[in-house]
């Protein structure tokens, strides 16, 4: 299996869409994902009244109670506070109405109830995945895809068949490529103008924070060797001063400004894809990374003709450099874009970037440029403003924190807002929190911070190999993704797959938390001390995430009167090895008691 893909996205503007970042493996069994439809409801749900308790629970079910769907003789794995283990569920009208033993379920079954036999088969709660980007991955889906290959040959090679295929194209816009497949993570335009001269090319990294341009691409954002750095951003340069071709951070926007803009339909379609894509791996609930107006409005659209197949948050980006009267315009959208399946009360803010490419924050300056920490994004004096102005109006806080800098200035806010304000109105999470101060992992609990881990990133792939441990020293490097230290801390933790920048399916980025080694075990583990359990990431991709949105009430574990959210996996993960967690298969996904996913 290739090594695994990963980073981080960069902002949204002017339709700049991070890169797709599947596995290689996934892409070859797309067609089929993106072109299977949601199965039409089998069964018509009940009115009921009110929901009774089985066996187990409080009493039993009324004789006039019955059920639309019956799952039976499994594993029944609730998620609930005591992770309560049952035989059978029994659903109607969209919302659990008993979980318990095979023969106290039998008395709610009908002439009409639909009957599954699990034969041992293991129900999950539906999946929560705490951090994606729906609509921009999905449109990224149609695009030139360099995820997974191995050499900046391949890379090549395969930039080269897309634009043949497409001689009509404006611009060849794609992206995946691994930092480390060129030298310094730094590919040079001259690579791409032996390829592609007569069109401008704009390649997005694998981490979303830098991007590979040709010379026609220079020309056309009237880039030179005079052209200074941007405000939060770096023009990679030739010894003579002449840009080499690659872009980090805000001088992404120099060139992807002049793209081609995306339709109304480009965006809907891309979110359909995603959809599909997500019922497959179980996922039932999910929080939208960093949205504009246009991508609030695709899944308005999608909720409207009832094909959203998810429940979804979506975090609108704040830009540090917005324009007067931007925090006022994302309140009025918060509540102008919320429908049955979406909210849109959430804020995302990017607080740094990444390590490899040193935009990161750091406490302590990068071994290989003496003097350089990174920068923040934000001020922290303009960023608490900002923050304190939306959890003032409801808002829920959303950033992305790599350094151990940036998550300090980000604790440090949110801890000035308690003190200031008396609390905050909606759990804040921290996003992808990569290396830690040892100091602050106990300061998310104490502040009510949640920290949501990117888990398929926790292990010794290139990336940490030759980009990231090499600029930290050892001593840092230990301290990068330490997920069972947040646990054992008694933090909130949430899990996410940053797609596209990253595989969706969680079973793969569970596997990796729980023995920190890639998928086929090829390398050791590593910092075996944070190893995390099995029971715990299952928390973190359910009920923490339905914590993290204060929706326990309604989704998150098995337990009667919730939405009948869940998912059924071929095997029993607790009797499954951990180096085999990824093989295991999702058969079923409902959604509110609806087959979205039948394998």
């Amino acid at each position: 299996m290739p090594a695994k893909t990963k980073r981080y996205p960069t902002p949204i503007r002017k339709q700049l869409f991070p890169s797709t970042l599947l596995l290689r493996s996934e892409w070859d069994s797309l067609w089929e994902v993106e072109n299977a439809q949601p199965s039409r409801p089998f069964f018509q749900f009940l009115l009921l009244v009110g929901f009774l308790v089985l066996i187990g629970c409080s009493g039993a079910p009324s004789n006039g109670d019955v059920a639309d769907l019956v799952l039976r003789d499994g594993v029944v794995y609730t998620m609930d506070g005591n992770r309560s283990v049952a035989e059978s569920i029994a659903v109607s009208a969209g919302r659990i109405l008993a979980v318990g033993p095979t023969s106290g379920i039998e008395n709610l079954i009908g002439p009409e109830t639909r009957i599954i036999d699990l034969k041992g088969r293991m129900v999950l709660p539906g999946f929560q995945d705490s951090h994606l980007h729906p609509v921009t991955g999905g449109i990224e889906l149609g695009q030139c895809n360099l995820n997974g290959l191995q050499s900046g040959e391949e890379v090549l090679s395969t930039v080269r068949a897309f634009a043949e295929k497409h001689p009509d194209a404006e611009w060849i816009v794609g992206g995946g490529w691994d930092l480390p497949l060129f030298p310094k993570a730094n590919p040079h335009r001259t690579a791409l103008d032996r390829i592609v001269s007569d069109r401008p090319v704009y390649l997005t990294a694998a981490d979303g924070h830098s991007a590979w341009v040709n010379s026609r691409a220079l020309e056309m954002a009237d880039i030179t060797r005079r052209t200074a750095d941007p405000l939060n951003g770096r023009i990679e340069r030739d010894p003579d001063g002449i840009p080499s071709g690659t872009l980090r951070e805000s001088a992404m926007d120099l060139v992807s400004k002049h793209l081609p803009e995306t339709t109304e339909e480009d965006r809907i379609e891309g979110l359909r894809k995603t959809l599909r894509m997500a019922a497959r791996f179980g996922i039932t609930s999910m929080i939208e990374a960093s949205a504009d107006e246009d991508l609030l409005q695709a899944y308005r659209l999608l909720d409207e003709r009832g094909e959203l197949t998810a429940r979804v948050t979506v975090s609108q980006y704040v830009d540090p450099e917005g324009t007067p009267g931007q925090l006022d315009r994302l309140i009025e959208r918060a509540e102008r874009f919320t429908g049955g399946r979406f909210e849109a009360h959430s804020a995302k803010f990017f607080v740094d970037g990444v390590i490899e490419s040193h935009t990161a924050a750091l406490l302590a300056p990068y071994l290989d440029r003496p003097g350089d920490a990174g920068e923040l994004i934000w001020q922290p004096e303009k960023l608490r403003l900002a923050a304190s102005e939306l959890n003032q109006a409801g808002i829920q806080l959303h950033f992305h924190a790599i350094g151990d800098r940036a998550i300090r200035a980000t604790l440090d806010l949110l801890q000035d807002i308690q003190q200031r304000e008396g609390g905050l109105r909606k759990r804040p999470h921290l996003a992808h929190i990569e290396l830690f101060d040892p100091a602050d992992i106990p300061r998310f609990a104490q502040i009510g911070a949640v920290a949501n881990f990117q888990p398929l990133w926790a292990y010794a792939d290139s990336y940490i190999t030759d980009l990231t441990e090499p600029i930290l020293g050892p001593e840092r490097s230990r301290w990068l993704y330490p997920i069972r230290s947040l646990f054992e801390s008694e933090a909130l933790v949430v899990s996410g797959s940053d797609w596209s920048v990253s595989s969706m399916n969680p079973l793969d980025a569970i596997q990796v938390a729980v023995t920190r080694q890639p998928l086929d075990g090829s390398t050791p583990v590593w910092i075996p001390e944070e190893k995390v359990s099995l029971d715990e990431m299952l928390a973190s991709y359910t009920i923490n995430g339905a914590l993290l949105l204060g929706k326990e009430a309604e989704h998150g574990s098995l337990e009667v009167g919730k939405r009948a959210d869940l998912l059924v996996l071929d095997h029993d993960m607790r009797s499954v090895a951990p180096a085999e967690i990824h093989r295991v298969q999702v058969d079923l996904t409902l959604l509110e008691g609806e087959v979205i996913w039948q394998r």
